[in-house]
């Protein structure tokens, strides 16, 4: 599975807006990529900011 797919997959799990360092303890990925994989996803429009330095699913 692509990593983007993954930390996708870790949001919809979490179902609240959460921290990018509890994507990467999910995932087991590194950090630097799964910091990319979100700028990515937000960059797309499924996830957003809430507030600063949370992330959260688009419903």
């Amino acid at each position: 599975m692509e990593l983007k797919q993954e930390v996708l997959k870790a949001f919809e799990e979490a179902g609240s807006a959460v921290r990018p360092g509890e994507i990467v303890e999910k995932t087991g990925a590194d950090k630097k990529e799964v910091d990319k994989a979100i700028k990515q996803l937000k960059d797309e429009g499924k996830i957003y900011s809430p507030k600063r330095c949370f992330y959260e699913i688009v419903k």
